[in-house]
């Protein structure tokens, strides 16, 4: 059956009008496929980008566990959420604190970058969910402060991520510290890479596997075009335009590298567009300004690599710009996932230059649709468009010279005719040595 609404799953009604009260009344791909399974307590394997409704998927069973199944008294956590930042942390505590805004459920954080003591309420009487970065809760548990027996559900969130920044032992020892638990839901942005899957068999028990790459409708609430630039000038120059219009009320602008983000806010700050940036190597409180100067419209225009910008969510995103092309689709679907969610409206624009075509065509395959040109009056490409090396579609005209050249040389090719006395016993004939072939015959 396929659900359309959120009050055809068996969900109490807290929840129904916590989801009401943030206007969400259809789930997503992802909801529907993986709260159905979850809500029975079998274990969940997701793979979900960005942008996909991902965190209410596994919030709204383990909040309803905890309704359906009260305790008779107050306790330690029974279900324990890892994520790989403290900002994606922060922001699913704050999501759930909203789910469960209409029951008396008690959600917690433990992060690295916050005092020790400013945990002591995790420790105290009573959790019921806490969300946890890794390395900070594995020195609580080894310190015998955080008491794993009562964990039901574990779930883990962006476990790729989590995998790629080298967590995977940690994770393990935590799964080992709550080995008493009855369901674990793992999550993930593809569960194309055999590391991720491996470890999956490692922790789930005969789970659901779920997909959901933004389905077709939700894919078409984001207009998707390219711009061609004929060098890094002319990109800059296509990018503060489009940044100067009045409809890019919000934009986060991605590159590739660390360093050309700095030049790049650089460059901004000079045409008059003030901007923040996000990195790698920023301390966390510098961060967190970054996020807060966006959200809350004092600049409207972040640069950002993929890595710093993985596990943030801003709200009201209207561009997302890629200044760099993405080097894989999936890259690509995270990027333009920040922007048309909760049923808006979103713009993503690529910038390319001759030497991102190739990444273009692997994008517009990946999405079942290439994506469509665009061009500014003033300022127009000057260098023609890739030639079919480039862009991999050899036109008619080209396949017709080429399988002419195959036949005239065919015709070159002296006719030899092989007989059958010539192919047998191949393989068994000695060819004589090269001593042999030197030394004359008696006679000569």
């Amino acid at each position: 059956m396929t659900v359309t609404t959120f009050s055809e799953l068996d969900l109490d009604d807290s929840l129904l009008d916590a989801l009401q009260d943030k206007g969400f009344t259809r789930p997503t791909a992802i909801q529907a496929e993986a709260i159905p399974p979850a809500l029975e307590g079998r274990d969940v394997l997701g793979s979900a980008p960005t942008g996909t409704g991902k965190t209410a998927a596994y919030l709204l069973p383990a909040l309803q566990h905890l309704i359906d199944f009260p305790r008779k008294k107050s306790g330690p956590p029974r279900i324990l959420i890892l994520t790989p930042t403290r900002e994606l942390a922060m922001q699913v505590a704050e999501h759930a604190r909203e789910l469960s805004a209409h029951t008396h459920l008690d959600i917690a954080t433990i992060t690295g970058g916050v005092a020790y003591m400013n945990h002591a309420e995790v420790f105290s009487e009573n959790q019921d969910i806490v969300v946890a970065t890794t390395g900070r809760l594995l020195q609580y548990i080894k310190e015998e402060n955080f008491d794993c027996r009562a964990v039901e559900t574990l779930i883990l969130d962006e476990a790729d991520r989590m995998l790629d920044m080298g967590f995977a032992q940690d994770i393990e020892t935590i799964a080992g510290e709550t080995r008493w638990r009855k369901q674990t839901m793992l999550f993930s942005a593809t569960l194309e890479s055999e590391v991720v899957t491996d470890f999956a068999k490692r922790l789930l028990e005969d789970p659901v596997e779920v997909s959901a790459s933004p389905s077709v409708r939700e894919r078409k609430k984001i207009n998707q075009w390219y711009y061609r630039a004929d060098d890094i000038e002319h990109k800059k120059a296509l990018l503060i335009h489009l940044l100067q219009q009045p409809d890019a009320t919000r934009s986060i602008v991605f590159v590739r590298k660390r360093e050309r983000v700095h030049e790049l806010a650089t460059w901004l700050r000079e045409a008059g567009i003030n901007n923040c940036y996000l990195e790698g190597e920023m301390v966390q409180n510098k961060r967190n300004e970054a996020i807060k100067r966006l959200t809350d419209g004092r600049v409207n225009v972040l640069v950002a690599t993929d890595v710093a910008a993985r596990g943030i969510d801003i709200p009201d995103v209207s561009h997302v710009f890629n200044f760099d092309m993405p080097r894989t689709s999936d890259t690509y679907l995270h990027r333009i996932g920040r922007t048309g969610r909760a049923g808006r409206k979103g713009t993503a624009i690529s910038l390319v230059e001759a030497h991102d075509h190739l990444l273009l065509l692997k994008v517009g395959r990946y999405l079942s649709e290439p994506l469509k040109a665009r061009v500014i009056d003033e300022l127009r490409p000057t260098s023609r468009a890739p030639s079919e090396k480039l862009t991999g579609k050899p036109s008619k005209k080209v396949l017709a010279k080429r399988e002419e050249k195959k036949k005239e040389k065919d015709k070159e090719k002296p006719r030899v005719k092989v007989r059958h006395r010539d192919k047998k016993n191949i393989g068994k004939r000695r060819k004589p040595s090269a001593a042999a072939a030197t030394t004359p015959e008696k006679g000569e």
